[in-house]
């Protein structure tokens, strides 16, 4: 596979945690720097380390998980866009400055299983996994940092339409995993 290849393959990889990184972006108006950091790391750090999973374990998963790969996804999305709503409408908020880490492990999961599914491909096609990997957690870093960044701008919303429209764009993509 060519640098070009790979390189379309880590931008194609990375739109999802560009995504959630940009509904992030759209609730935290405190910390921001700190929160857009966390959450880049944490995609960045997943979408690296599971091509690599896949790749070394490509006999196992490619029976045993991959026909379960678009449910994980989906419930986890939903999840996470049902507690942005559900916070939304909460009259008493515990103000949230950071993203904690249980959102962190569960952002970097679901954004990274595509990531998982390539490394099995990269196995297949016989190539060496770990260019690629880092190529793609690198994309994938940039890539949140700029979707938290564009989230950012559109403060001058009510916070609970932006939590409510996060929640709903999680959920959006939580669906679109299922097709």
């Amino acid at each position: 596979m060519s640098y070009l290849s790979i390189i379309l393959l880590a931008i194609a990889l990375s739109i999802d945690a560009c995504v959630v990184s940009f509904s992030y972006g759209l609730v935290y108006n405190e910390n921001r720097i700190k929160n857009s950091f966390l959450l880049a790391f944490c995609t960045g750090l997943f979408q690296g380390i599971m091509p690599c999973l896949g790749y070394f374990l490509t006999g196992f998963v490619k029976e045993c998980i991959e026909p379960y790969s678009k449910f994980i996804v989906f419930v986890i999305f939903v999840y996470l866009g049902v507690k942005f709503i559900k916070e939304a409408f909460e009259t008493e908020k515990e103000k949230q400055l950071c993203i904690d880490f249980k959102s962190l492990l569960l952002i970097g999961t679901a954004t990274s299983i595509d990531a998982f599914s390539a490394g099995i491909s990269l196995s297949l096609f016989g190539n060496k996994i770990f260019k690629p990997a880092v190529l793609i957690a690198l994309v994938t870093f940039v890539n949140s940092l700029l979707g938290f960044a564009t989230g950012g701008k559109l403060k001058y919303m009510p916070v609970r339409n932006l939590e409510i429209s996060a929640g709903l764009l999680l959920i959006f993509l939580g669906i679109k995993a299922l097709f």
